[in-house]
């Protein structure tokens, strides 16, 4: 479990294909220095399994199934990435709760930005998942728990503010950028248990 408050932004320093699978080694720098085999690391907001470490670079290896429905089957050597490790029971909860688990990729399709520097988003996403998305909710965007400004059908918008631009890689968002998408878990449950209401309503 993550709370979509990106820690550091990692870079990739190796990049291999094998079975299908993708072996990535991520540059952290000083920032992780208790990394443990088998702990989970969000990458731009997937979450991953550590699978070995150095003193500033870490491995995880992307399966076909997550090759498929994130953006990291484009991630290339010298690419940057947003990482965030589970939280801790101890820590404060700054985002949301976040799952780490893609639901789809997004594509951005307008950039503005206002008199603050504040950058609106406006990113497509699948009509399959509007129904999960509302005014002023949560979503994931590459790791980063963020704040719906509107949402519609097939698209939503977003604030970015100069914080969030300089701490992680939003910094590099432009038109037709892809985004890993996250919708928030709560709406899931609640379709679920709706759909339950009504199939013994029925029976």
């Amino acid at each position: 479990m993550f709370g979509g408050i990106v820690e550091t932004v990692g870079r990739i320093l190796d990049s291999k294909v094998s079975d299908g699978c993708k072996h990535l080694t991520i540059f952290s720098g000083e920032f992780y220095k208790d990394f443990v085999i088998g702990e989970s690391i969000a990458v731009n907001g997937t979450c991953l399994t550590v699978t070995g470490f150095k003193e500033q670079s870490f491995n995880v290896t992307v399966v076909p199934e997550t090759l498929r429905l994130t953006n990291l089957d484009q991630l290339a050597i010298g690419d940057e990435v947003n990482l965030e490790r589970a939280i801790l029971l101890s820590n404060r909860l700054g985002g949301h709760y976040v799952q780490g688990h893609i639901d789809a990729v997004g594509e951005v399709i307008n950039l503005n930005f206002d008199n603050s520097n504040a950058m609106l988003v406006t990113i497509r996403i699948p009509k399959s998942l509007s129904k999960y998305v509302v005014n002023k909710g949560y979503i994931t965007l590459d790791g980063m728990s963020i704040t719906i400004i509107e949402a519609k059908e097939d698209w939503i918008s977003v604030t970015l503010i100069p914080h969030t631009q300089a701490v992680t890689i939003a910094k590099y968002y432009s038109e037709g950028v892809k985004i890993n998408i996250e919708v928030d878990l709560i709406g899931k449950y609640i379709e679920k248990l709706l759909e339950v209401r009504r199939n013994a309503n029925t029976n």
